[in-house]
């Protein structure tokens, strides 16, 4: 029954450009993009439960490593390949400076990534626009094809992080992530190379967002530093995970789905509360709903099946 549901969900979102109006592709396509990115976080946050908050340092450096790409002649789907590769890259390196570190010293210098580049963008003006941003080759499309292009290509992306989600989470690396976030200690006495196994996750991380963020530059054709690096775009993939279900295959795209609704709906009216109520939300399911909501609705039966209760 589920997959039917799940093949269903899919034929309708191929078919959704042909049916749908620029404004439910707007939706759409960020709805994909957060999907991407909550996808992402999970390798490392979910899998492996390090609180990374490392986002939005690698969808901003997507996004100008391709845009900068783009301004020198590379064409637009290859220069969002070789955005992901030098995040990649970079994540790499990273990974092995700081992930010797745990719990809140990791989610402190992970933190302080996207801030070290976001000055970086800022002082090299010759290559980014600095300060006043960076404009984009404009594509000769009209609208509604733009549109349709930039959901099909998040789509992609989203596409490309579930199924590397589903495969990581049956496999040996997926495994090995678990063993880290029950017990790193005992992952190491039990031979697993857990560095290796860290880094990888982190990789996966940064690839995805990185991605979105090349065609997210592309998307609106103009980015600056305080856009694509903001911290929201490192607080709102763990809200979602959270939303969803932590470690979860699908729950990074069932947290972005409740989060989008939550932002169309209610936050549009509360643009001054924003931050302070993700935080508040953070707070709540950290405390009440730690496995999300489908964690709740999976705790709410085995209580029933325990305790004979019959269903309301």
């Amino acid at each position: 029954m589920m997959r039917l549901i799940a093949l269903a969900a899919a034929v309708l979102l191929v078919i959704l450009p042909a049916v749908a109006d620029n404004y439910v592709l707007r939706v759409a396509t960020t709805m994909m993009m957060y999907s991407a990115l909550a996808l992402g976080w999970n390798f490392i946050g979910g899998f492996a439960g390090y609180p990374s908050f490392a986002t939005a340092a690698f969808f901003g450096l997507g996004a100008y490593a391709s845009g900068v790409l783009q301004t020198k002649g590379v064409p637009m789907p290859a220069a969002w390949a070789l955005g992901g590769a030098i995040v990649a890259l970079f994540a790499a390196a990273l990974g092995r400076a700081i992930l010797h570190l745990r719990g809140h010293y990791f989610a402190i210098a992970s933190l302080v990534v996207a801030e070290v580049l976001r000055e970086i963008t800022n002082s090299a003006t010759d290559l980014t626009g600095g300060g006043m941003g960076l404009n984009l080759p404009v594509l000769s499309l009209d609208v509604t094809a733009q549109a349709r292009l930039f959901y099909y290509a998040m789509f992609a992306a989203a596409a490309a992080a579930l199924g590397t989600t589903a495969l990581v989470a049956g496999n040996r690396l997926g495994f090995g992530l678990r063993c880290i976030q029950q017990n790193e200690d005992a992952a190491i006495m039990l031979g697993i190379n857990t560095l290796r196994y860290k880094v990888i996750a982190f990789i996966l991380s940064a690839v995805f967002p990185g991605v979105c963020g090349g065609i997210y530059a592309s998307w609106v054709n103009y980015i600056d530093p305080t856009d694509v690096y903001d911290v929201l775009l490192s607080v709102k993939p763990i809200v979602m995970v959270l939303l969803g279900g932590v470690g979860t295959v699908m729950g990074g795209v069932y947290g972005a789905v409740l989060f989008l609704l939550m932002e169309e709906l209610v936050w549009r009216n509360l643009l001054q509360f924003h931050a302070g109520l993700l935080g508040i939300i953070v707070v709540a399911l950290v405390l009440f709903l730690p496995h999300g909501l489908r964690g709740a609705g999976w705790a709410k039966l085995r209580w029933r099946q325990r305790t004979g209760e019959a269903a309301p």
